[in-house]
């Protein structure tokens, strides 16, 4: 869908009521994604490529350009110079998954006004749409923001989001996981302490929170910290202020608190583990992420993605995955989210020596099935079979160490049937003997 833009006449200098703003990316969910985050301020156009893009310059009014680095055909460097040569004060800001500094410094000198790297909060899921939504309008308060999820799913990417979306975007993003600073060292991490405060203080040290002055305190995993702590991060709260470790004298911060936790905080505050005020004041605006398990059809988008910005890095001509590899990644049931599907398309990635990734190439695990996965109820009645049945025969010669013979027998059939079974899944038992891979 493409905004109704002015289009440019000459001697008018008319512009359109909103400005307008161009999205080149040749990845539909990314200029989906963008749409759905500006489009209540801005006029929103999206085009695929290089050329689609002077060909919208050429005929009506832009004020910015979000330009992808790596566009087919056309790369994002070259437009650049082509939209600059069209019209040198349409401000363009370079996107891209990967960011170098020879990239960078190119674009640059082109003119460009900024260079980001591409947060991963990619997504059609009516869900993800909504986070998105959410995320636009609560970047343009101070507001206080719990972000919930399972582990893997992108809090502190949509953390960083919000940050990059607000007035203080120009201030610091501060990010602490208080599970992993010492018990001993958090308060000091947080609030800095003085010279001579305790044994080993030999100057004084700013915490986080003097750091981020302007800026955003990110505090993942909140409810590992420890009651004493919330007490204290309860007092700054509300009292917009803070004390460094062997210091009396308050220090007036302007930080805005962003919050993320992958466990229930209501059973926490149910069962004393977490003070009912602090969640209160940290739950001022709740985003929920939801687990990738519960938008599947967002993986092919994901793994698309991931395996452009491995061609990238690894110098590679990946495809993509086959039909079957795709439908594994699909079926899987991914406990560590987005985060596990990254590292498994960067696995298979270095890995593979052809144009597309094959079963072959995934984890042993998404070939086997995870515990207590379950088929969509919209998967006809003989494919959920043939699934079921090929997941049966995967545990069983992982089980036996890939001997067909024994499997065979383990499951009540005759050898050369289950020869036929993996011939037509395309499974080569040698593959699941131990160290095969």
């Amino acid at each position: 869908m493409t905004a109704q833009v002015r289009p440019l006449e000459p001697g008018d200098g008319s512009r359109a009521l909103r400005p307008v703003i161009l999205v080149v990316d040749d990845e539909p969910g990314l200029r989906e994604s963008f749409r759905l985050i500006l489009d209540d301020d801005y006029e929103v156009v999206d085009v695929p490529d290089g050329p689609a893009a002077l060909d919208v310059l050429r005929s009506a009014q832009v004020d910015l350009v979000l330009l992808d680095i790596r566009l087919p055909g056309m790369d994002g460097i070259e437009v650049l110079e082509r939209i600059k040569a069209l019209d040198e004060s349409v401000e363009v800001i370079l996107v891209t998954a990967v960011k170098t500094v020879r990239t960078a410094v190119a674009a640059m000198k082109l003119g460009a006004f900024d260079y980001l790297t591409k947060p991963l909060i990619v997504g059609q899921h009516p869900e993800v749409q909504k986070l998105f939504r959410l995320v636009s309008h609560v970047s343009r308060t101070s507001t206080t923001v719990l972000i919930t999820g399972e582990s893997g799913t992108g809090k502190e990417l949509i953390a960083r989001a919000i940050h990059r979306q607000s007035p203080r975007r120009d201030k610091p993003f501060v990010a602490v996981n208080p599970a992993a600073i010492a018990d001993t060292l958090i308060e000091s991490e947080l609030f800095g302490h003085e010279k001579g405060a305790f044994t080993g203080a030999f100057q004084r040290k700013l915490g986080r929170f003097e750091l981020a002055q302007g800026g955003t305190l990110f505090l993942d995993e909140i409810a590992t910290l420890r009651p004493e702590l919330q007490a204290k991060l309860l007092r700054v709260l509300q009292e917009r202020e803070i004390e460094r470790v062997g210091s009396g004298r308050a220090i007036k911060i302007d930080v805005r608190i962003i919050a993320a936790t992958n466990v229930d905080l209501t059973e926490a505050v149910a069962r004393g583990g977490f003070r009912d005020d602090l969640y209160y004041r940290l739950n001022v605006v709740h985003l929920a992420v939801p687990p990738l398990r519960a938008r599947r059809e967002d993986i092919p988008l994901l793994v698309r993605h991931f395996i452009r910005r491995f061609n990238h890095e690894f110098g590679k001509r990946i495809d993509g995955p086959t039909p079957e590899a795709l439908a594994a990644l699909c079926a899987y049931g991914w406990p560590g989210n987005v985060r596990e599907l990254q590292n498994v398309v960067e696995r298979s990635a270095v890995l593979v020596e052809g144009a597309s990734i094959g079963v072959d190439d995934l984890p042993m695990e998404l070939s086997v099935g995870a515990p207590g996965d379950t088929f969509s109820e919209a998967v006809p009645l003989n494919e959920a079979t043939d699934r079921f049945e090929r997941q049966m025969v995967l545990r069983m010669l992982d089980r036996v160490d890939g001997n067909v013979s024994e499997a065979a027998r383990a499951l009540g059939i005759h050898r050369n049937s289950l020869k036929a079974k993996l011939a037509r899944w395309k499974i080569r038992a040698r593959d699941l003997r131990s160290g095969a891979q």
